[in-house]
């Protein structure tokens, strides 16, 4: 069997201890597992007694690739110590579904399974994700559970609302994969952003040229909510001023949505005294129609003639208004001249670092998954290789953290 690769990006080398539990959600836990494994973490589940009542082992174990665990005394050398070798041998708890049987165990300390007995020997975070009837949820013994539960320290995901599978419409179901990757990824990610406010911009901006049709570019925002998701993680709070995109909103951060570069500017300029670092990465419109006609343009007619005007350089004008101690950076999606441009924009507007790319380049231009930069301070300038966008989100942060610690 190929060794098990260290963490690496993502989940990858994650040692994930899931914990499953009697409830009809645990169908969807055999996702999660799926998508866990695809990202190469390392998955061991244990089941309870109720949960075998829904779903098989053998699920788990073919999608693991691991052996699922159940039996408090199995028939195995390792067995009467199984809850606290498996509690030694992973990096974090999750368990998802967890019902309310489950968290009033884990609450009072029980020990009784092999499941509670690891939870209770394990030193490492604890994630759970609840899930059972609305009215199971309200009860103040179990809303009384999941305090103390928060209190010990245990991160619990509030469940999603909708129709569950008792035909009632309200809170219980399990919450999307998203949210709970975000969780686990917060876990094992460096803090170093905690109690730094920060505000991105991301996506293009849209320019009406009459009621139908705009001037815009073909910014897909991958960049900027990869920079919001990323500094979440590290403990940011984090605002997202977003153009239009087809993209789901970062978990945990405040999403601003605008359309044109004014829009932008105003929402932009509102919060930038609050803030400590502004990450400009948004393709703003450098201009706009002088006007905006109030019918539709026909072909029909004779052709038309379209009056620019600029936008106003939102960047620029932060460079200007910048308050004592705050971060700001820009970006520059340059086809020619990258690092002299990238240059003009670090001076002329006042900036600590620009980030520059390639937008003509197949795999560092609008719409794709991954990105080649060079960051630009005014002291140094750092290539970075072909990275995932999140990766590459990870990177600029980095560098952030170093400009804001003042060893840039």
């Amino acid at each position: 069997m190929a060794a098990h690769p260290g963490p690496g990006p993502g989940l990858q080398g994650r040692r994930i201890l899931f914990g499953v539990t009697g409830s009809i959600a645990a169908f969807k836990a055999a996702g999660w597992v799926r998508c866990l494994a695809r990202e190469e973490a390392r998955v061991t589940v244990v089941m309870t007694r109720a949960a075998e009542q829904f779903i098989s082992r053998l699920t788990f174990g073919a999608l693991s690739g691991n052996r699922v665990h159940g039996d408090m005394f199995a028939d195995d050398p390792a067995g009467i110590m199984a809850h606290i070798t498996l509690s030694r041998e992973a990096d974090c708890v999750l368990i998802a579904p967890a019902t309310a049987q489950t968290i009033a165990r884990l609450a009072h300390g029980m020990a009784d399974d092999l499941l509670s007995a690891t939870v209770l020997a394990a030193d490492i975070p604890v994630v759970l994700c609840p899930a059972m009837n609305t009215n199971m949820l309200r009860h103040p013994a179990t809303r009384d559970n999941l305090e103390r539960l928060r209190g010990i320290g245990y991160t619990v995901i509030e469940p999603a609302s909708g129709t569950l599978a008792c035909g009632e419409v309200g809170a219980g179901r399990m919450p999307g994969w998203d949210l709970v990757r975000e969780t686990l990824l917060a876990l094992f990610a460096d803090q170093d952003l905690e109690g730094r406010r920060i505000l991105i911009t991301a996506g293009p901006t849209r320019e009406p040229l009459d009621p139908v049709r705009y001037l815009s570019n073909r910014s897909s925002g991958r960049m900027g909510y990869a920079l919001a998701r990323t500094a979440r993680r590290r403990g940011g709070e984090v605002r997202l001023v977003t153009g239009p995109v087809s993209l789901s909103d970062p978990p945990g951060v405040e999403v601003i949505r605008v359309t044109t570069a004014q829009e932008m500017r105003d929402a932009v300029l509102a919060l930038a005294g609050s803030v400590d670092i502004i990450v400009g990465a948004a393709a703003v419109a450098d201009f706009r129609p002088r006007s905006c006609r109030e019918l539709k343009i026909k072909k029909s007619g004779a052709d038309p003639c379209i009056e620019l005007e600029p936008n106003p350089d939102i960047m620029a004008e932060l460079g200007r208004s910048r308050r004592s101690g705050q971060l700001l950076v820009g970006f520059a999606a340059e086809s020619h001249d990258h690092e002299q441009e990238g240059r003009r924009k670090l001076e002329e507007k006042n900036l600590d670092l620009v980030v520059v790319n390639d937008i003509l380049g197949s795999r560092t231009g609008f719409d794709v998954e991954t990105n080649q930069v060079t960051l630009l301070t005014a002291r140094d300038r750092r290539q970075l290789p072909l990275l995932s966008k999140e990766a590459t989100a990870d990177r600029i942060w980095d560098r952030v953290v170093e400009l804001g610690r003042g060893s840039g």
